[in-house]
């Protein structure tokens, strides 16, 4: 049999076998080159300490032949001469499948180098993994958006005509949901500038709790009293906010009073009284302790110290036993505290013969 008379669909048999073998042998050689490059890839990975190897394995493992074979095939049968449109159709689709996959393995390395470096960042600084759910919405947005806009550019759609339409739709849209895209520029702006994390501590306005999750459009807080409390991004950045999981140190002050019929001596002995009160403890650093004024029914000293731990908790502690140390010293000398009290001077005056 002439294979070279024969004719199917307007091209003769013999080149039929030939561009569907070509495309076998090309789908064999890619399949062989892919996993000898896989394997060698996945043993550099197991010897190294960087990331990017174990991306890029992780970018050829989502390859899948059952796109790979189709494209490949219709690529090659878009060099045979069929009836219409029928070969730029053919490679189009091929094209599509191919952005599919290339879509597929970046984004199959994206996810898996954010999940690495979060964690990475769990070892080290646990609340800073709090954005990366974000991160990858972005960054998986981003980069279905470059295929789609490839994919259409090879459909034969004007692209920049088309941007430049969404940009105009996209200020009408922007403006009706400004409030949402507010919280999303929001939640980036929490991301990559870190005002707070997960785990923090923090005083809004009248509200104080503990940093539970921060989303793409709200923050949660945990109260002390328990109860959730529900932040949007937007609001939460345009607030004043007290981070007490940052504090270092707290600086303690407090005043005290004692009665004005305290000797001298004893005035004289309690800044000294009162330093030794709080050097007993760990992890304070005494400042200053003075008499520091004549009060309307006390004799005040004002103290400074400082916890060099953020930890409330630790705080109390220090404080009460600096406070039950100073109340055990002045009581074995005899120093009273004061409180409000008001002294009535009442003179009384015999009358004289001479006013009678």
């Amino acid at each position: 049999m002439d294979l070279h008379n024969q004719m199917f669909l307007g091209n003769s048999l013999q080149r039929w076998l030939i561009t569907v073998g070509t495309a076998l042998v090309i789908t064999v050689v890619l399949r062989a080159m892919l996993g000898l490059v896989r394997s060698r890839l996945k043993k550099l990975a197991g010897t190294t300490a960087t990331s990017w190897d174990d991306v890029l394995v992780t970018g050829f493992a989502r390859v899948r032949f059952s796109i790979i074979a189709p494209a490949v095939f219709m690529l090659s049968g878009s060099t045979l001469t069929l009836p219409g449109n029928t070969s730029s159709v053919l490679s189009r689709v091929a094209i599509l499948l191919l952005l599919i996959q290339a879509g597929l393995s970046f984004s199959a390395a994206f996810s898996f180098w954010l999940d690495d470096s979060r964690r990475k960042r769990l070892a080290t600084d646990p609340g800073s993994v709090s954005g990366f759910g974000a991160i990858r919405f972005f960054g998986k947005f981003v980069i279905w958006s470059v295929i789609l806009l490839v994919a259409l550019d090879n459909l034969g759609i004007d692209v920049s005509t088309l941007v430049a339409g969404l940009g105009v739709s996209g200020i009408a849209v922007a403006l009706a949901v400004q409030n949402i895209l507010g919280d999303l520029f929001a939640s980036l702006t929490i991301i990559l500038d870190k005002p707070f994390i997960v785990g923090n501590f923090l005083k809004v306005g009248d509200f104080l709790g503990s940093v539970e999750s921060i989303g793409l459009k709200t923050t949660r807080l945990r109260s002390l009293s328990g109860e959730e409390l529900i932040f949007s991004n937007n609001d939460l950045l345009q607030s004043r906010i007290q981070n007490f999981g940052r504090m270092a140190t707290r600086r303690v002050a407090f005043n005290l009073g004692v009665t004005y019929q305290t000797p001298p001596d004893q005035l004289e002995q309690i800044p000294a009284l009162i330093k030794e009160a709080i050097e007993k403890n760990d992890k304070v650093r005494f400042d200053r302790s003075h008499f520091a004024k004549f009060g309307d029914f006390a004799m005040v000293y004002e103290t400074v110290y400082y916890v060099d731990t953020p930890d409330y908790a630790v705080f109390m502690d220090i404080q009460q036993a600096t406070y039950l140390a100073i109340t055990r010293a002045f009581a074995e000398r005899g120093i009273e505290f004061a409180y409000p009290t008001q002294t009535l001077f009442v003179t009384h005056q015999t009358a004289t013969a001479a006013g009678e």
